[in-house]
């Protein structure tokens, strides 16, 4: 009778264990679908509106109080960081950027000239816009170690576009106009992004395709280079590779003046060389800085003493010195081409951006503080603004000298002002000197920067982490070659956009089972271990939205998985029948109205076949969306907060 009692007791616990935890994943149920309502997209906007004035509220709040001296203090040093970190600044500071901003400088001055022409501006140009961009920076940039200026690939993107709206060789007058039109409307885009927060529309260039943009647009460069290595006075204007090489071989097959060819290519071999001991040996960085440098000092010379001008060798001639002009009065904003020019503003802004604030980021991480995006964005906008006035064309970060600044040792961005002065007393004292500079040192200078742009080894990473990913870096090189700079960025934002339209029309969905000894459900193909449960399928849909765009294809692939599953196997025997069919909706931010209708319609195959369908781990949007269509109860209100309690429910099914 005892042990029979007691029997009865244990059957009655166990009895009411179930019944405690039935009752408690009915209660967590109730948490999942008694949510309160998410927030309407107009609500999401005003708090996001009314959170932004709160912050500036509390900051004026806190400063209310204060004199208005340290208000307007306050104010200057957000726009002007300088003001901030110039506090404590020190002798031991200045020491260090006097030594690398005059290191910056010995390698700007012959690069600046060398973009200069590569834009196919006068080489005045390029000086002047090492000048008042750095200094603008300089107060309002966030970066310690970015070194403004030009760069080739911002040069080349200009003159590539620009020509087809005007000839640099029949009116470089007008065309220099629309360049600094250009430079103007490029600040303004920039200022905006970074005003109005919109910091992602750089990101449409992702990181692939710049490293395939950028390699492209550097063999192009060195393609163009050729001119001038080889003395060619008449030379194509398209940067297609095809086009360039058969401009080369016309001229090569004509009388052409070897010395132009040795003079440059024994200086480049000079310029490598001390590169390649710079960074053997670390101490020596600074030799490679002021090759380029002592390379036009040495060649100016040589030149000089031969007159080897008279011989045939392409000389620089008159470099216009003294301090930058003002341009204002250039900027013709009745230009028949103002449309043409605002396109391609945008699109050299865009990649002005990516490529300083790549560098920017790259050096910030190394030092360990952050750089704010938008800042700099703003900072580099208003630096091509004031410099579109002063007869400056659009500067950005540069790698080459942004790395020579890191290397010698730049406390801050007083390295900056200490270039820009150098050059600037470098235009108004030296540009005679530059007289007989022939024209194929500025080539190997810029043929020299040129391998630090093709980087195999991130396109080779590339590959083996994402195939799409390659496709865009392969077709912008590809198109930056053998198409155009512009058709190259086009095919990389279109590669990289199909990639995201792919992902979402055809989004991944994955059988779940269960871990032994644990509480996880994981894809069965990643963990062969995971136990599957008999007459449940379980499923993940991974993606963040079910859309117009992928809901029927999700919704195919279910019903056929589950087909497949009650299939019979090779020898005719029957597997087992699933009587569950578990969606798994943990990774679904969000649901349309054409995916509510691909779950009804599943719902219904599965019922009419005997099945039921539940939902398990529903975000906020999409449980809301679920109910008030009225999707709960046409699945019988079966939505659980885990995967684990929905399989859990298959008993009471």
């Amino acid at each position: 009778m005892a042990s029979s009692a007691m029997e009865t007791c244990k059957s009655e616990d166990m009895h009411m264990q179930v019944d405690i935890e039935k009752n408690a994943q009915d209660v967590r149920s109730q948490w999942v679908l008694n949510a309160p309502e998410p927030p309407s997209p107009w609500r999401v906007v005003a708090d996001s509106v009314r959170k932004t004035i709160s912050h500036y509220k509390q900051k004026f709040s806190s400063l209310t109080d204060q004199p208005c001296t340290t208000i307007l203090l306050s104010v200057l040093q957000v726009v002007f960081p300088i003001l901030a970190w110039g506090r404590n600044y020190t002798a031991t500071k200045f020491r260090k950027d006097l030594l690398a901003g005059l290191t910056i400088a010995s390698l700007c001055i012959p690069q600046s000239i060398g973009y200069a022409t590569l834009a196919h501006l006068d080489p005045q140009y390029g000086l002047y816009t090492s000048v008042v961009p750095p200094l603008i920076y300089a107060v309002m940039g966030t970066s310690r170690e970015i070194a403004i200026g030009p760069v080739a690939v911002v040069s080349l993107l200009l003159s590539s576009m620009m020509e087809k709206l005007v000839d640099p060789a029949s009116d470089p007058v007008g065309y220099t106009k629309l360049i600094l039109l250009a430079t103007l409307f490029a600040g303004i885009f920039q200022t905006s992004f970074g005003l109005f927060r919109l910091g992602f529309l750089v990101d449409f260039l992702s990181h692939a395709a710049i490293v395939g943009f950028v390699a492209g647009a550097a063999i192009v460069i060195g393609l163009q280079q050729l001119k001038g290595l080889l003395g060619i006075s008449h030379f194509t204007t398209k940067t297609d590779i095809v086009s360039v090489m058969k401009a080369v071989w016309e001229e090569v097959h004509n009388p052409w003046n070897p010395r132009n060819f040795i003079l440059g290519c024994s200086f480049l071999v000079f310029i490598l060389t001390t590169r390649f001991l710079g960074k053997k040996k670390k101490k020596l960085f600074w030799l490679a800085s002021i090759s380029p440098l002592v390379s036009v000092i040495l060649s100016t010379l040589l030149v000089f003493l031969t007159r080897a001008d008279k011989n045939g060798v392409k000389i620089v001639k008159h470099v216009k010195g003294g301090l930058n002009p003002i341009s204002i009065h250039q900027l013709d904003f009745n230009s028949p081409y103002i449309g043409e020019v605002v396109k391609i503003a945008l699109v050299v802004a865009v990649v002005a951006l990516t490529e300083s604030i790549a560098v920017g980021r790259s050096f910030a991480s190394i030092k360990g503080y952050q750089l704010d995006g938008n800042k700099e964005m703003m900072s580099i906008g208003l630096t091509n603004i004031v410099g579109s006035f002063t007869s400056c064309y659009v500067a950005t970060g540069s790698f080459s000298r942004t790395a020579v600044n890191y290397a010698a040792g730049c406390e801050t961005l007083v390295s900056n002002i200490v270039m820009a002065i150098t050059v600037l007393l470098s235009l108004q004292f030296l540009t005679k000197l530059l007289y007989y500079t022939p024209t194929a040192i500025l080539a190997s200078v810029i043929l020299s920067a040129l391998p630090g742009l093709i980087d195999v080894s991130e396109a080779y990473k590339i590959w083996k982490v994402d195939k799409i990913d390659f496709l865009a870096c392969a077709g912008a090189f590809f198109g930056v070659l053998f198409a155009s700079v512009e058709i190259g960025l086009l095919v990389a934002v279109v590669i990289s956009f199909s990639k995201i339209i792919l992902i979402s029309i055809r989004p991944g969905t994955e059988t779940l089972g269960k871990l032994p000894g644990t509480d996880l459900f994981c894809d069965v193909y990643q963990y062969p271990m995971a136990v599957t449960i008999p007459g449940v399928m379980i499923i993940r849909v991974k993606s963040a939205l079910l859309c117009f765009a992928n809901a029927n294809f999700v919704r195919e692939r279910i019903i056929k998985w589950v087909s497949e599953e009650e299939s019979e196997d090779d020898k005719g025997n029957s597997r087992s029948t699933i009587q569950l069919v578990i969606l798994d909706t943990s990774n679904l931010v969000n649901i349309d109205t054409s995916g509510i209708s691909s779950l009804e319609e599943l719902h219904k195959s599965l019922s009419s076949n005997g099945k039921q369908l539940a939902i398990a781990n529903p975000r906020w949007q999409v449980i809301h969306k679920l109910k008030v269509s009225n999707f709960v109860g046409k699945i019988g209100g079966r939505v659980f907060l885990t995967v684990e309690e929905a399989v859990g429910s298959k008993s009471r099914c």
